[in-house]
């Protein structure tokens, strides 16, 4: 379901780029320190915009660090470490686990059942360290999963799950900002739901999985696309509403790149797509 909330590359300036590479390298080289190697492979980059968000507002102590990359030895890499980064890497794990649980639940992959059960250690020392947001997760996975078994047709209802669940999790320290990150998360988890849920569209019409989406293309085929693109884009505009409202200076280019930009590459691929397809159709 995740890694939509990217930055649009393009649009940062040199500088940008090199802190966007360092909180990303950053979470990377942390994930390594909590689960080995095996989380260095569930590297997300919503959870690199978490990483960078809490850090530019809270601005806890941020070292960076050189090092040797595996993947990328020829050159040396720099990577960031602070406290942002690291409960950043703890949600990776915690959202990266039930994941591959449901994978295994869905489609019956022994791959993910054993990547799941790899970081079953990993998991349960982060739920020691926080309660709270792995029982928002857990929560989560559970109406998702009635949503499922019911054919819950309403996608306000099912996307409200995956935005009450990364509210919480936007939430780190409950204080005075917190219902702020919270609203914030709550919104880019809706929109993360549905364009998910958008991009995932065709393989479930001919696998015949759930998703909502399909029920309202099937009422509304002409209204469809338009439906999608209002509801994405009221979304985002109020999580901008949100992150506005944050006493942010440090990072706001590159949180705002991602923002207002970075999160609809995405959707303007799948739009190019479907374009592509339908001239080779006529052409056809």
């Amino acid at each position: 379901m995740f890694g939509y909330i990217n930055a649009n590359r393009s649009q940062l300036s040199s500088e940008d780029k090199r802190i966007y590479q360092s909180f990303y390298c950053g979470l990377c080289r942390q994930l390594g320190k909590v689960a080995g190697f095996k989380g260095q492979m569930l590297l997300n980059f919503d959870l690199c915009f978490l990483a960078i968000l809490l850090q530019s507002l809270y601005e806890p102590e941020i070292n960076q660090e050189d090092f040797r990359c595996m993947i990328h030895p020829a050159k040396k890499k720099h990577g960031f470490s602070s406290e942002a980064i690291e409960y950043a890497a703890a949600m990776d794990i915690i959202l990266s686990y039930h994941s591959l649980l449901d994978n295994y639940a869905d489609d019956g992959s022994k791959l993910s059942g054993m990547a799941a059960h790899s970081l079953k250690k990993d998991y349960d020392k982060i739920k020691d360290l926080y309660p709270r947001q792995t029982l928002a997760v857990e929560k989560y996975i559970k109406k998702l999963s009635i949503a499922e078994k019911n054919r819950e047709t309403n996608i306000d209802v099912v996307s409200s799950y995956t935005g009450e669940m990364l509210g919480e999790l936007f939430n780190w320290k409950q204080d005075s900002w917190g219902q702020t990150l919270h609203c914030m998360g709550y919104y880019m988890g809706k929109f993360i739901y549905i364009i998910d849920a958008y991009d995932d569209i065709k393989k479930d019409e001919k696998r015949g999985s759930y998703n909502p989406l399909i029920f309202l293309k099937k009422e509304s085929p002409k209204e469809f696309e338009c439906f999608v693109k209002i509801n994405l884009t009221s979304l985002m505009a109020e999580c901008a509403k949100s992150f506005e409202r944050l006493p942010i200076v440090e990072n706001v280019d590159i949180l705002r790149n991602i923002i207002y930009s970075g999160v609809w590459t995405r959707y303007e691929y799948l739009q190019l797509k479907g374009k592509k397809k339908d001239t080779t159709c006529k052409e056809k």
